[in-house]
């Protein structure tokens, strides 16, 4: 069979099983508490899969794997690292238990209902509704771009019958089942995901020699100093913290912290079944950053070898931006190698979609339309508004795709689209989420504080990148600022601002005073064996 016969066959299969899956979780996407949490009653495996398959998508796999491993070279897996460590493990530590805690007791299913209700304030709600459905957009918009470089690779097709392709297919099994259909399929496409980074990887360095040769070719490639005005280095690619160890720091802390302020990410711990799951949960999840981010940035960084297929121009840019580096280091692979890569890209990229679209749309229903544009929704009329903004969303992200793709603008790259909705999100959420979850003395102010600092700052980062200081030229660097900002912004207008209510936080805190009798093997009593 040709490459195209083998990559359709296995493309139809995929497509068929994700169907099927949503068809079949019709009944549990009855309601919004069963649409959007999946009823609050979704295991280990499930939420563990569900938040590394959102984590990781066609944006680290094409577009940061490519930039990040040509510029950094080796010293790039930090950043995958930093996903497991930081953006994994500590996130579930830090806020898997609490979140599930805290949002169960305040009956919140989002995060902008949390705001409003853990403050009181049903303005925070608008705000934090406006920013989610704003920014998630180019996010998802540069999922499709990261696709389109793999199909047009295995299929010569039209980059606009991939995004059609991949619009459509999200948003039946989304639409059909919400979010349990959507664990679902995150368990199968993580699957594939692991099984193909691994293979991928084992695929290019063995095209070069293997891992030693290929990191011995590496080495002899000459890069820029790590110190100002130096000579050229050969070794750079390959060293411990590469050519430029300061904004490696910012890729670091923007793709790993981030996790911690995206509500597609927190919501996965709103739906967790109990104490059991998030253990289980953290080291699951945990691998799993380790298995794909890791192995996508280690991958990246053997880049350079593949100038003869990437026509370097004197610029010392490839031909077709860094997006291009991965497709191009994948040409050579056989035919169901091929396949495989073409899959494990659509899987990411579909995982990381669904949870988009399903936290944007129930956002906007819950926290803006009910309540404020319609007085007491039905639980059937909401679960009717969030299918249809799920076609909505999907349908204006995959017209920016389109626009973004033919566009000459400052965030061409992938990256770069990354680092903006990062940016303004986490930016926004991470310091009051995180803060409000373990004090009694985070204010409304500082929340309002953190929602029009970050999102303005990075959007001047953006629209004003020539006349920012040097270290601020990037989106990345940005947006990793605007989220170590927000965790200085917040206890300093604390000082400043009116105390909240005392029944206020005495109620929302009182969730963690209750208590709840277990299994002595789950945790010890308070008699002393003699």
């Amino acid at each position: 069979m040709n490459q195209i016969a083998v990559n359709s066959l296995l493309l139809a299969v995929y497509f068929a099983v994700l169907v099927a899956i949503g068809l079949m979780c019709r009944k549990k996407a009855a309601d919004v508490n069963g649409f959007v949490l999946g009823g609050r009653s979704v295991g280990p495996w499930l939420t563990a899969f569900a938040y590394g398959t959102s984590y990781f998508s066609a944006v680290v796999f094409v577009g940061y794997a490519g930039q990040f491993g040509w510029r950094y070279g080796i010293s790039a897996t930090w950043a995958g690292i930093g996903n497991a460590l930081i953006g994994s493990l500590l996130a579930w530590a830090v806020l898997g238990r609490r979140t599930r805690i805290m949002t169960q007791h305040l009956d919140s299913a989002t995060m902008p209902d949390f705001f409003a209700k853990r403050f009181g304030s049903p303005a925070l709600k608008l705000m934090a509704a406006a920013i989610i459905f704003v920014f998630l957009i180019p996010y998802t918009a540069s999922l499709y771009n990261g696709l389109s470089r793999l199909f047009g690779m295995a299929f010569s097709i039209d980059y606009a019958w991939c995004i059609v392709l991949m619009s459509v297919l999200t948003a039946i099994y989304v639409i059909a089942g919400g979010y349990m259909a959507t664990a679902i399929n995150d368990f199968l496409q993580g699957l594939v995901m692991l099984v193909g980074i691994a293979a991928v990887i084992w695929a290019i360095l063995a095209s070069k020699g293997g891992l030693l040769a290929s990191l011995d070719g590496l080495a002899r490639i000459q890069g820029p100093s790590m110190l100002p005005g130096g000579e050229p280095t050969p070794g750079i690619f390959t060293s411990f913290l590469g050519p430029d160890p300061l904004n490696l720091l910012f890729v670091v802390i923007l793709t790993s912290l981030g996790t911690w302020g995206l509500p597609q990410m927190v919501q996965k711990f709103y739906a967790i079944k109990n104490e059991g799951s998030i253990k289980k949960g953290t080291i699951i999840s945990t691998l799993f950053a380790f298995v794909v981010a890791g192995g996508c940035y280690f991958l990246g960084g053997f880049g350079r070898l593949f100038t003869n297929v990437l026509k370097v121009g004197p610029d010392g840019m490839p031909a077709g931006g860094f997006d291009a580096i991965i497709p191009k280091m994948l040409e050579g692979l056989s035919p169901m190698l091929i396949a495989l890569v073409v899959v494990l890209v659509l899987s990411a990229s579909m995982s990381t979609l669904s949870s988009l679209v399903i936290t944007s749309s129930s956002t906007f229903t819950i926290d803006f339309i009910n309540g404020t544009l319609v007085k007491n929704m039905s639980d059937r009329r909401q679960v009717l508004c969030i299918r249809a903004l799920i076609v909505v969303f999907i349908a204006i992200s995959a017209v920016l795709a389109l626009v973004q793709y033919k566009s000459t603008s400052p965030i061409a790259f992938i990256a770069q689209m990354m680092g903006v909705s990062w940016g303004a999100m986490a930016g926004a959420f991470l310091a009051p989420f995180l803060y409000s979850l373990y004090s009694k003395k985070v204010t409304a102010a500082s929340c309002w504080a953190c929602f029009l600092l970050a999102p303005a700052f990075t959007l001047v980062g953006v629209f004003c990148r020539d006349a920012m200081p040097g270290i601020l030229k990037s989106p990345i660097n940005t947006g990793a600022i605007a989220m170590l900002g927000g965790l200085v912004v917040v206890p300093v207008v604390n000082i400043f601002s009116r105390k909240p209510p005392k029944e206020l936080v005495d109620g929302a805190f009182a969730c963690y005073e209750k208590t709840t009798v277990v299994q002595q093997a789950t945790a010890l009593g308070s008699e002393t064996v003699r």
